[in-house]
């Protein structure tokens, strides 16, 4: 399912734009409340939009604390109980 529509374009593609905009806009941008607060809303929304795409991922240390867990009842099943 890789069909590419114009939607599907990644912040990663955008990012060189929004830096040249920082970049000549100088400091004080940086520290506009309403640009980071339009930021941090584009972010989450193209998240949220790449979760809804199935394009989620779960973080390896969530994976990891879940196996140790599955592993550490499973020895207390066979050992101790």
């Amino acid at each position: 399912m890789s069909s590419e529509t114009p939607e599907t374009e990644t912040a990663a593609e955008r990012r060189p734009d929004e830096r040249e905009q920082a970049g000549r806009s100088g400091l004080l941008s940086s520290l506009d409340p309403m640009a980071a607060y339009e930021r941090r809303t584009t972010r989450i929304r193209e998240e949220i939009a790449r979760n809804r795409r199935g394009e989620y991922t779960v973080p390896t240390w969530v994976l990891s604390l879940a196996l140790a867990g599955v592993l550490g009842i499973w020895i207390l099943v066979l050992f101790v109980l």
